[in-house]
């Protein structure tokens, strides 16, 4: 009999997806045309030749050279995209800025564009998302350069066996610091905007690096765990959103500063104890995201849903900034009466019921 068993390891984009716009020009990184490549790489289909690297909107020259040399791992930089995405919108789903995307680029609109904590969540789960699915492949045995992690072996100092497949977690951060950190190095990094950018792309690696944990699988009789055998693996992503969002809620307005012979970040608040990497800093605070503004890219909250009972951020007088809400009656489907039936399916019948649907006005 064989027995799973997992214990922390100490600390050591809703859209639909369609074809992604290509271009037979390369355009200059501007402010305006701002990298989140990332994202509309999550639909474009198989990168498999050098061409598309060539057509693909977003990406610096360097970018198109890497993309060119490591053909294989591009499909998991879509994965990794994607997941970034996925995991915004879901730890955002029920704030005034929800992480919505656009067609066009910026991906995420001009809201990211600015120095905010918006803009510094987006930059440190993008480059997480890259290093965890970049990771995985290569755990998965999808990417020929890299495999495993062969470093981590022998007999643990708890009295576990290293085996089995254990996360190349260094791989996958080394490959997210070369791949998307390339663009801000490109303009200095000096410049306010690159340092921000920089920290945030490396605390979101770092969110990766402390939560990785040992799984450990027991083999003996009855699961007596006799031998255990047990590898290092990356926590799931959603793990890495929430520890993210923390920072998000923590984070730190800083402002450039002189520090001997180069420029830093410090806190602008003296009183506020220096940030450490794991921190999410920004550099301007945040639109109050109430009304729309297609000059700054804030959709606003008009007609969202909103709960009437609860009074945190989601709540219908928080949400929709004081302007009151609409009621509706809406009919809602759902399945009910559930049997199971040998062997072996489950049947349900289909219900009807009225709810309250409540959106800003």
């Amino acid at each position: 009999m064989e027995a799973l068993c997992k214990t922390a390891l100490p600390p050591f984009w809703p859209w639909e997806p369609g074809r992604m716009a290509v271009t037979g020009s390369r355009e200059k990184p501007t402010s305006r045309t701002h990298p989140w490549y990332l994202a509309k790489l999550s639909s474009v289909g198989s990168i498999s030749e050098e061409e598309t690297c060539e057509k693909l909107k977003g990406l610096i020259q360097r970018q198109v050279q890497m993309c060119k040399r490591n053909l294989e791992v591009m499909d998991s930089v879509r994965r990794g995209a994607q997941l970034a995405i996925e995991e915004c919108q879901y730890q955002f789903r029920n704030r005034r800025w929800n992480c919505s995307t656009l067609d066009s680029l910026p991906v995420f609109g001009k809201v990211v564009t600015q120095g905010t904590r918006e803009a510094a969540f987006v930059y440190a789960i993008s480059s997480a998302g890259v290093a965890f699915a970049v990771t995985r492949a290569c755990s998965s045995g999808e990417l020929e350069k890299c495999g495993c992690d062969r470093t981590v072996h022998g007999v643990s100092p708890q009295g576990f066996q290293w085996s089995g497949c254990s996360d190349n977690i260094a791989y996958g951060v080394a490959f997210s610091q070369s791949f998307v950190d390339v663009r801000e190095r490109s303009k200095g990094a000096s410049s306010s905007r690159a340092l921000m950018n920089l920290h945030n792309n490396e605390a979101g690696r770092k969110a990766i690096l402390t939560h990785m944990r040992v799984e450990c699988k027991c083999h003996g009789v009855s699961g007596s765990c006799e031998v255990k055998t047990c590898w290092r693996a990356v926590p799931p992503f959603r793990q890495v959103g929430h520890a993210l969002k923390e920072k998000f809620d923590g984070a730190t307005e800083v402002e450039p500063r002189r520090v001997g012979s180069s420029r830093a970040l410090v806190p602008r608040n003296a009183q506020f104890k220096p940030h450490t990497d794991e921190d999410l800093v920004y550099l301007e605070p945040s639109p109050d995201f109430c009304e729309q503004d297609t000059r700054s890219g804030v959709l606003g909250t008009r007609g969202r849903t909103c709960n009437k009972t609860s009074k945190a951020i989601d709540g219908c007088e928080l949400l929709c900034c004081g302007r009151g809400f609409h009621t509706a009656q809406v009919e809602l489907a759902e399945r009910c009466s559930c049997k199971f039936h040998w062997c072996c399916f489950v049947k349900c019948r289909q219900c009807q019921r009225l709810v309250e649907l409540h959106t800003c006005r």
